[in-house]
């Protein structure tokens, strides 16, 4: 199967599974797998889409979790989520506690703080944004894990005047995700504020 097609097979399985079509997900990884048996990336997709038919709270997290690996390490991310699948023992809701160590180290490494602490210091501070934005930013930097909490961040980063930096964050993240229609949503809206200011 050539590369392109191949590509646009796994792109609307991603697309199908993001939009919790999880039938349709797995159909399309099918495909991709039938017709390259050696792809890893088919192969995931199938066991992740068949984990979240039948039920599984946490396949959504991991295909998120895997996003996240695919966007930081793409040579990688394949073999790391595969082995991940291989070796799962128990439910994902262990395998969560599992996920969320080197996500602490990494906190720990990285100075950083997780997405949901930010929302609580945020909301101890009367959701004054800008506020508590530019003092964690100061120190630290935020990580988030899932994709919908990535783009309320980016909701806040445009409404609070962040534009270049919410701008930085859409162009990276449309380059992942170029048919996702949350962020060009996201996109039309920082276009509009930015048509505002000049």
């Amino acid at each position: 199967m050539g590369s392109m097609n191949k590509q646009k097979i796994l792109s609307e399985a991603k697309k199908y599974f993001s939009e919790s079509n999880y039938k349709k997900a797995l159909e399309k990884f099918a495909v991709a797998l039938q017709k390259d048996p050696s792809s890893k990336e088919a192969y995931n997709g199938v066991i992740l889409s068949e984990m979240a038919l039948s039920g599984e709270g946490g396949a959504e997290a991991l295909f998120d979790y895997y996003e996240i690996l695919q966007s930081e390490d793409k040579e990688n991310a394949d073999e790391i989520m595969s082995d991940i699948l291989e070796n799962m023992d128990g439910t994902l809701e262990e395998l969560s506690e599992i996920l969320t160590q080197p996500l602490r180290d990494r906190l720990e490494e990285e100075d950083g703080i997780l997405y949901e602490d930010f929302i609580s210091i945020l909301a101890q501070n009367g959701d004054d944004f800008k506020k508590v934005f530019d003092s964690v930013m100061f120190s630290s930097k935020v990580i988030i894990t899932k994709k919908e909490d990535f783009l309320t961040f980016l909701d806040m980063l445009i409404d609070n005047g962040y534009n270049e930096m919410a701008l930085n964050y859409l162009e990276n993240a449309i380059t992942i995700y170029p048919t996702d229609l949350q962020l060009r949503e996201l996109m039309k809206k920082l276009a509009q504020r930015l048509d505002i200011e000049d």
